[in-house]
Order: structure tokens, then sequence, then C-alpha cells
């Protein structure tokens, strides 16, 4: 996982949040689970299997993720690679490139961005923005 502070000192709040994308990319479930506070919110845009808010760590991982990971075939590679990570006191702004490949066989490659609020040690909330059009274009019919 590339991150760009990786020459200077982490703030807690950056740490909690490389925590839960090394947990993601490393198919930790419960790791993820952890990363989020009881009451946490995940904020996903668009009109997608996966957009809105969803609540709770129950909620963001077998909701929100699971909706997203259903989209992609569960046979091919999937990965998130860290490129930025910015503090800003208790939030945490993350830069990441995703690429896997739909169910139906076109290739899923994405460039995305997200504003995490931690506190005590946990995410209590991530507001996620990415080319949604991308899923869009994947999602339609067989790869050409």
């Amino acid at each position: 996982m590339n991150t760009s502070s990786t020459t200077t000192a982490m703030t807690a709040e950056q740490q909690v949040v490389l925590r839960y994308f090394d947990a993601l990319a490393n198919g930790r479930q419960d790791v993820v689970r952890d990363s989020f506070a009881a009451d946490a919110t995940f904020t996903y845009p668009a009109d997608l299997p996966m957009s809105g808010t969803w609540t709770g760590p129950d909620g963001i991982v077998d909701g929100f993720l699971a909706a997203a990971f259903e989209l992609l075939d569960p046979e091919k590679p999937v990965s998130v690679e860290v490129t930025g990570v910015y503090p800003a006191g208790e939030h945490v702004i993350v830069e990441w490139a995703s690429q896997g490949t739909v169910r139906n066989g076109n290739p899923y490659r994405n460039q995305n961005i997200a504003v995490f609020t931690v506190r005590e040690g946990r995410i209590v909330s991530a507001r996620e923005y990415a080319d949604t059009q991308h899923w869009e274009h994947a999602l339609r019919g067989p790869a050409n």
C-alpha cells in the first residue's frame, strides 16, 4: 500500500484510516468492522446498488461493502491502492485506485477519494466520491 505520508509521522487519525484500508485490501472483515464507531455513517453518491448512507459497522460492512463487492467477479483479483493520505484535524482525506472485474466481464478501474472523520480511535463518518458513471458503464452488458 502506498501513502503520501511515509516520510512524515502519521497522525492517530491517519493510522485508524490506513488500518481500515489495509484490512479492506486484505479481506480482514473483522478489522474493517472494528474500524467503525457503533453509530458511524458511510455515504456513497449516485443511484447504484451501494449508493446511500449506511449506518453502523454492520450496515457499512454487510450493506455498503457487500453491495459493492457483489458487483465484482469473485474469481478475479480486486485491488485497492492508497495513493494519498492528507490529515486535517479529526478528518483524513484519502485518495486511492480501485480495480477489479465486474461480473459481466467488464473491467472496473476507478480513482476514489473520501473524507473520513475519526474520533476516539474509530471512523465516525465517511463520504466517498468516485466516478459513478464509470460504475454504470462497467455494469452495462458484457465486455466488448
